[in-house]
């Protein structure tokens, strides 16, 4: 399924309309369904919907592990993933059933305090060393990654990349929970330590997109953009590193010292 399209459009400008197309970003709704139990719809753009499922069901804390499941089943022209969970798996798929349907501008909904979040991921216990120069090469890499954002413009995009500034991964989706959720996903399929990573948004840091990165065990979270209020206080209590306002030459650090050298 493609994840951008061309439509017909006319472009008016001070003296002229003119007739042209545009490329815009597709939407459309991704339907989670845990042991045939139908667990969330995710407005989505289309690929990598395998990655987006796993990732998404770690930082929901749906399941513990990816090795619970023991198979997933990707729908393409349905926009429907159908995950099969192990015999053994310690998960009742049933206490998920609620037809949760989550946005493309919205995250984690129903979470009335931090120390819920926190009873299910505990702060972490170790801090990851991330170089001013690693931090300041890092966007200038998100954005030659951000293809379909090139043609379109209406995508945003994560990233993670090593302590020592190399991109792992990149994803892009119309929602910037999405993209966390599919550079998780990915990485957890690869079996790539999280615990040693950054990762970038290339917009807002927001309460869930740090939430999302605790679940995954990432240290350090950086962005374009600006943070939220609970954004700051959720990093501080959780041990993460947290930068916004990434801009070189220039960065804010809203939390200790110690995580930036």
């Amino acid at each position: 399924m493609e994840n951008s399209r061309a439509i017909s459009i006319v472009h008016v400008g001070t003296l002229t309309e003119t007739e042209t197309t545009d490329r815009v970003v597709v939407e459309e709704p991704l339907e989670i369904r845990l042991d045939g139990h139908p667990v969330a719809v995710l407005m989505r753009t289309p690929g990598d919907d395998r990655d987006l499922t796993a990732g998404f069901l770690i930082t929901e804390r749906m399941i513990s592990s990816l090795e619970q499941i023991r198979k997933i089943e990707v729908r393409t022209e349905e926009n429907r993933v159908l995950v099969f969970l192990n015999e053994d798996a310690d998960v009742d798929p049933g206490r998920f059933t609620r037809q949760l349907f989550t946005g493309s501008s919205c995250g984690l909904c129903g979470k009335a305090t931090l120390d819920a979040i926190f009873t299910d991921a505990p702060p972490l216990s170790r801090q990851v060393r991330i170089s001013k120069e690693t931090l300041l090469a890092a966007p200038a890499k998100l954005r030659a990654s951000q293809a379909v954002f090139a043609s379109t413009g209406g995508l945003h995009a994560a990233a993670l990349f090593s302590a020592t500034g190399d991109l792992i991964v990149c994803c892009e989706d119309i929602g910037r929970h999405n993209a966390v959720d599919k550079i998780i996903g990915r990485a957890l399929w690869e079996k790539i330590n999280l615990s040693d990573c950054l990762m970038l948004v290339s917009g807002r840091v927001s309460f869930e997109i740090m939430q999302k990165a605790l679940a995954a065990s990432i240290p350090a979270v950086a962005a374009i953009s600006a943070p939220s209020s609970l954004a700051v206080e959720f990093a501080r209590r959780s041990g993460q590193t947290l930068v916004a306002f990434l801009r070189p030459p220039e960065f804010n650090l809203y939390t200790p010292i110690d995580g930036i050298s």
